[in-house]
């Protein structure tokens, strides 16, 4: 039996218009809470109430960011500014004898990588081996 399965379960419904029912309360909110505002004060007080929560609400409304609507922003940022924080700093000790053992294995090991081997280098070492072996029964 088969089924259908429902697609675009992200994208919500434009009922008002242009605007979803989520963007126009967001519209409708502000702008009330704006006319209400202006009845109850002169208007030159009323400007600065006014201004910042039609912005808020266009903002609302309209502003996306990173494809996200605003709504998702503020709320993250009042998590962020209200929740606990814990902050660790640990200071690492460091040895002088370790780092300068440090640097100069990685010398040694620049050293062994830069020399190569070759037959001469082979030859060079098997003689002085042979005058160590020398040496050493000379002395027996």
């Amino acid at each position: 039996m088969q089924f259908k399965v429902p697609q675009f379960l992200d994208i919500e419904d434009k009922i008002f218009g242009p605007f979803t029912f989520r963007q126009f309360a967001y519209l409708v909110g502000g702008g009330g809470l704006c006319f209400i505002i202006y009845k109850a004060m002169s208007f030159y007080f009323a400007i600065f109430l006014i201004l910042p929560i039609a912005g808020l609400s266009a903002a609302l409304t309209f502003y996306k960011v990173n494809n996200k609507p605003f709504i998702s922003v503020l709320e993250s940022a009042f998590k962020y500014a209200f929740s606990d924080k814990l902050y660790v700093w640990k200071r690492r000790k460091v040895e002088k004898k370790k780092l300068e053992e440090d640097i100069i294995n990685k010398e040694k090991a620049e050293e062994i990588r830069a020399s190569k081997v070759t037959s001469s280098r082979i030859k060079d070492l098997a003689w002085s081996l042979d005058i160590l072996d020398l040496a050493k029964n000379n002395k027996e």
